[in-house]
């Protein structure tokens, strides 16, 4: 099986950035993968400053097949940086692996994603693979370690060339979405966040590639393949987060611990009802709002 390359963007916060690469190492695929690390440039002055310890750490990496590292000489931003980084990437791979610098994955990860890769290339209905799930209870007697839904993640993630490439990161067709009140409610079935944001998104009150990414797959009635325990924990939640804010968040989830490294996975993309509720409920008006309360109150 062929190895898909690992891409970790990064900005300013060193100390999650050696936890993730840390983490990642100790995956058994590890050495037999290659990493490209994106380092963004800096908004201001501080921002450099902080930036150059994170290159002077991103230059000494090692544990891995070969490492790249691709340093932007201005600031980018995370959404130009992933579509532009990833772009890049396909050309000379068919599929890849994405991480943020925040996100801690388990000693299974690299093997839970390139398997999963390998068993859906070929299907049409798979838009990408995630690496983290919320907490899932299962079914009794449930044989897969993975569920669908048609929302994708972008905590720890993966997909391919012929899916990432013809994506309209443009959103051309927004004009005739956002006076269709159907078509609004069908794409918040997956969370009632997600016509919101993208309306910021195209208020330019946003940038982000994730909701685009996200519309890309409504769009065209394709699913997400999720673990039903997490391979991926988000550790970059607090005040000095650049994309997340709060103490306390709704998407804990327990990591994977078990090291295992065969996957079954179930062949037919579907959204199951059980799966389904315990999913949306994380993205709830009821639960956002809760969390927003929470955070705004410091608890």
């Amino acid at each position: 099986m062929q190895l898909a390359p690992i891409l970790i963007f990064t900005y300013k916060k060193v100390g999650p950035l050696k936890l993730a690469i840390a983490a990642l190492k100790k995956n058994t695929l590890a050495p037999k993968s290659e990493l490209f690390i994106f380092s963004d440039g800096g908004k201001t002055e501080a921002d450099s400053k902080q930036i150059n310890e994170v290159r002077r750490f991103i230059a000494k990496v090692t544990g891995f097949e070969k490492v790249t590292v691709i340093e932007a000489k201005e600031n980018k931003g995370l959404a130009s940086s992933i579509i532009d980084g990833v772009s890049q990437i396909l050309e000379t791979h068919s599929s890849v692996i994405v991480l943020e610098d925040d996100l801690v994955t388990s000693s299974n990860f690299l093997g839970y994603m390139n398997q999963a890769l390998h068993f859906y290339e070929t299907n049409n209905k798979v838009h990408s693979i995630s690496g983290y799930t919320v907490p899932i209870n299962l079914p009794d007697a449930y044989c897969y370690d993975n569920y669908f839904t048609k929302r994708a993640s972008s905590w720890g993630w993966a997909t391919w060339k012929d899916r990432w490439e013809i994506v309209d990161w443009e959103v051309l067709d927004y004009d005739d979405f956002v006076q269709d009140n159907a078509k609004k409610k069908r794409f918040n079935a997956m969370g009632s966040d997600m016509a919101a944001m993208l309306a910021k998104q195209m208020k330019g009150e946003i940038s982000s590639w994730a909701i685009r990414w996200c519309y890309d797959q409504f769009k065209k009635d394709l699913y997400t393949i999720f673990p039903t325990l997490s391979k991926v924990a988000n550790i970059g939640f607090g005040e000095q987060a650049t994309h997340t804010k709060g103490s306390d968040n709704r998407f804990a989830t327990p990591l994977d611990k078990t090291d295992e490294i065969n996957f079954n996975f179930n062949p037919t993309p579907a959204v199951n009802t059980h799966f389904l509720k315990q999913f949306t409920a994380k993205y709830s008006v009821r639960t956002r709002a809760f969390y927003k309360i929470k955070n705004l109150l410091g608890l």
